[in-house]
């Protein structure tokens, strides 16, 4: 137990200036008695809260449960609000936005009088960019995320929000699902707040929040209105009044063995391809040095395990009532590093050693996995130097090993103005390029990755096909899908050099991307080609441009990463 003069909020609060007066006035505005500050650790809350976000929509709710365990366990909690992003409604993309939101919460957290912090986050990158803040505040903070929605039903059919609803829109294009239908769809695949219920980007980063050791063992996939959720909320308030007086920080927890950890959860869950991008982020706030070539490593050995969608069959709502995360974890205990610490304490081991198995329906086995790799594949070769991911166990397995020529679009605009014309040169072997769509020339590195299949295809039974970009894809995405490809063609990459008829090779067993140019073409074709106007020249896009990193680094700032180790 430290001496609570030790407490960081002490010095804003107690002394003989005119400020320490002033400071305790002014919370006395706001109702607090007097004794409250005395001798007590302060808790903020950060809130992800925004009616423009219906994954975070609650987190006013579980902000009030995070207090009832902060003020039972003898502290003081005061919530304050950052930026939210709300996935769906925000332009260009969220992405744009989630180092500025990192930003907010950690001016946030080391501006203000307060000793650890409680973290409510929900979608795709709140979760990520609450976790980057708050590794470089460094300061004891403990996570508790939102939650997935409840399952959508249409028709006594289970819906996953994102994967079924993009698999329908597929049929409603191909015209075998009509205007009444795809009315009724809207109306049932979303029937509660919180974030999709599938293995997307928002349930990944839940599970590796959990996984990293920086939120209580179990929470991470308790649907968004279950009790449970709430009462979770208050066991986290209670803990981080106990980790402030033990001093556990995230740069104690967030270590090389626990983003090891991580990758390799993420990896037996088939996890969105986002998370490669947010970890390698996250790793060099920390200072540790985590590489695409450690995915690949940790990808080849550990299988996919979980059989959830889009690469399984179930949904997150099913999953928890299995048993949730813990039971994936404990399966895994032979790859992990057990010894890695967590907030509760404790180590991951003895978080999970009382965990029961799960479903081998649901969780199964290592020993008889549903792939025998991990869920991201990275791919290297001529047209991504730098690497590439795909979601290998969501792509179809015949197209695992496939070559076919190019159809070239130069930039989403034009891709959706062609992509379901009946004149485009297109089969079911071509190969789809989608260029300009990454940190630079989105701008923001938008999710366009999944490009659609054109109308005369669809219409002709063809469910997937081979289709490249620099760009991202949303995790309730499935198909063969090659994203994040580095450098990106905005600032030279050689995706810049690919043109329609041109051959590309994919092999995701032997990790290669190929184009079947010879190299002085290649340079030949990237010296013509006119130079890229920055989408911004003021203000936060021009920062966004001017600093950001490419995927393989993170796409954080690069004056924000700190030392590796």
């Amino acid at each position: 137990m430290r001496d609570p003069k030790t407490l960081r909020s002490y010095a804003w609060f107690h002394g003989d200036q005119y400020e320490h007066l002033a400071r305790r006035a002014w919370l006395r505005s706001e109702g607090f008695g007097q004794e409250t500050l005395a001798n007590k650790p302060v808790i903020g809350i950060c809130n992800s809260w925004s009616e423009l976000n219906n994954c975070n929509v609650h987190l006013r709710q579980v902000a009030e449960a995070v207090k009832r365990g902060v003020w039972a366990a003898g502290g003081v909690p005061l919530e304050f609000p950052t930026i939210s992003l709300g996935e769906l409604f925000m332009k260009p993309t969220t992405m744009l936005f989630r180092n500025l939101m990192a930003m907010d919460v950690e001016e946030s957290i080391t501006a203000n009088p307060i000793d650890g912090v409680v973290l409510l986050a929900g979608c795709d990158k709140t979760t990520p960019a609450q976790l980057m803040g708050a590794a470089s505040a460094d300061l004891p903070a403990i996570m508790v995320t939102g939650g997935p929605m409840l399952a959508g039903r249409w028709r006594n059919e289970q819906l996953g929000s994102g994967t079924d609803g993009r698999r329908l829109f597929q049929e409603f294009r191909a015209g075998r699902i009509g205007e009444e239908q795809w009315a009724e769809v809207e109306g049932c695949i979303a029937r509660s707040h919180g974030h999709c219920t599938v293995m997307g980007t928002a349930s990944t980063m839940a599970a590796m929040s959990e996984a990293l050791g920086l939120q209580l063992t179990g929470g991470a996939a308790i649907p968004a209105v279950d009790a449970r959720r709430y009462a979770l909320a208050e066991a986290s308030g209670r803990r981080i009044v106990d980790m402030i007086w033990e001093d556990l920080r995230p740069s104690k927890i967030l270590t090389r063995e626990a983003f090891e950890n991580a990758v390799r959860t993420d990896m037996a869950i088939g996890g969105s391809t986002n998370a490669v991008v947010h970890l390698l982020a996250l790793a060099r706030r920390c200072g540790v040095a985590l590489t695409l070539d450690d995915f690949d490593r940790l990808s080849r050995e550990t299988p996919f395990i979980t059989n959830v969608k889009p690469s399984g069959e179930h949904l997150m709502e099913e999953f928890y009532y299995s048993g949730g995360l813990p039971p994936v974890m404990k399966e895994l205990l032979p790859l992990l590093h057990g010894d890695a610490l967590t907030v509760s304490g404790k180590t991951l081991a003895q978080n999970l050693a009382e965990t029961e198995a799960a479903s081998t329906d649901m969780v199964r086995p290592l020993a008889d996995p549903l792939h025998p790799e991990g869920g991201t594949a990275i791919l290297y070769g001529n047209l991504a130097p730098d690497g590439a991911v795909i979601k290998q166990t969501a792509a179809s397995p015949h197209l695992w090993r496939h070559r076919g020529k190019a159809v070239v679009f130069e930039n989403r605009t034009e891709m959706l103005a062609r992509i379901d014309d009946p004149a485009l040169e297109v089969d079911k072997d071509s190969v789809l390029v989608l260029k300009n769509a990454g940190p630079h020339g989105g701008p923001g590195f938008p999710e366009w990755g999944h490009l659609p299949i054109p109308k005369k295809l669809l219409q002709e039974g063809v469910k997937d096909m081979v289709r490249i970009s620099d760009a991202r894809m949303s995790g309730t995405s499935f198909g063969c899908d090659v994203l994040h490809v580095s450098p990106e063609a905005a600032i030279g990459g050689p995706l810049g050099a690919v043109e329609s008829g041109d051959e590309i090779e994919l092999d995701i067993p032997g990790r290669k991307l190929t184009l079947h140019v010879d190299d002085a073409e290649i340079e030949r074709r990237l010296a013509a080609r006119p130079a890229h106007k920055p989408h911004y020249r003021r203000g936060y896009g021009k920062l966004f441009l001017d600093t950001v990193t490419q995927a393989h680094h993170g796409c954080d700032f690069d004056f924000l990463h700190a030392e590796e180790e």
